[in-house]
């Protein structure tokens, strides 16, 4: 089974990349290496899955060091001749297209990086997908389609018509060209709509990176809208779990032509001021903290209905928040200090 990943430098696209060939699985990882944040860690990374960095350069493929199932390519998604060279030469059975310009806040500063990465290169994917009959499309969506929803928890027949962020518009437009390029081409199509990951490796703009490395510091960290705010936050490591269930699954269907949404999260919202307080634990240290307004495209609260995910693929979130934080920030001081 041939398995392209993109977003392969990423958090959650190293972590699967890892998982994945450890079960014998043919892994093909993909990735531009954007500088959004520092490259050095999605170096790092690569590292992880036997990637020699020094020999990575563009369009061509680097062989894992460490493992025989393992590939890596930079390349763009944008990049349509080499992506439908790419699958046309490679075969896929499975695409997972993790690959995607991330953060709500960074859509106000810089839309066209999302119309360029999150609509015109998932197109490219999907549209190659098609042309070349992989057995099975899966991407990820997001949680922010939900906006504003105040009904909780979310679930996945919730109306999502009315992002308030251009991250989550182009989410809910990828969701939109899946689901057409299923009733023209029959294309089995599986999103993801993930909640608040986070765990060891992480991205350095999410909210738990930003507090560790804070408090450490000394520094102020911005506490919006007062603190009241939640979310549902997801160990990396039980998303990865979920992911290779529906892949297990999805191998071995006959006939398939699956158009589905599902939620992946713990299902379980937590405060903002709860999580804080359980880093402050873990650190044995205080935040000094800046309680500031609520921020444009930010949500009050998410929370995953996971009802689907866990009685059609068996999904259990296992992980529990206190061990979560202490299994990143042990990383965290192994990689800084």
């Amino acid at each position: 089974m041939k398995i392209l990943i993109t977003g392969a430098a990423g958090f959650i696209g190293s972590f699967l990349s890892k998982k994945l060939v450890l079960n014998q699985y043919q892994i093909i990882g993909l990735d531009n290496i954007n500088d959004y944040y520092d490259v050095s860690l999605k170096y790092s990374r690569l590292k992880t899955t036997g990637i020699d960095i020094e020999e990575i350069k563009y369009g061509e493929f680097v062989e894992s060091k460490i493992n025989k199932n393992y590939k890596f390519i930079k390349l763009d998604l944008e990049d349509r001749p080499n992506i439908n060279k790419l699958f046309k030469t490679e075969k896929f059975d499975i695409v997972c297209n993790l690959a995607a310009q991330a953060g709500v806040r960074y859509s106000l500063k810089n839309p066209d990086t999302y119309i360029d990465s999150n609509i015109s290169g998932f197109f490219n994917v999907l549209k190659a997908c098609a042309d070349y009959r992989v057995k099975h499309f899966i991407y990820a969506s997001s949680s922010s389609v939900y906006g504003l929803n105040k009904k909780i928890p979310f679930s996945e027949d919730d109306y999502v018509q009315k992002p308030i962020s251009l991250y989550a518009a182009t989410k809910l437009t990828n969701e939109l060209l899946a689901s057409t390029y299923n009733h023209l081409y029959q294309l089995p199509v599986t999103g993801l709509r993930f909640f608040t990951v986070y765990g060891p490796w992480g991205r350095p703009d999410m909210a738990y990176f930003i507090f560790t490395k804070a408090i450490l510091e000394n520094k102020t960290i911005k506490v919006f809208n007062n603190g009241k705010l939640a979310r549902d936050f997801t160990y990396i490591d039980d998303i990865i779990n979920g992911i290779e269930k529906i892949l297990q699954t999805v191998e071995n269907l006959k006939d398939n032509n699956t158009c589905e949404i599902l939620n992946i999260g713990r299902g379980q919202k937590i405060n903002l001021l709860d999580f804080i307080s359980e880093i402050e634990n873990t650190l044995g240290k205080k935040a000094i903290k800046n309680y500031v307004s609520m921020q444009k495209g930010d949500v009050y609260e998410t929370y995953a209905d996971i009802t689907k995910l866990e009685k059609k693929y068996n999904y259990k979130p296992i992980i529990n928040l206190k061990e979560g934080i202490e299994q990143f920030v042990e990383w965290y001081k192994k990689f800084y200090f």
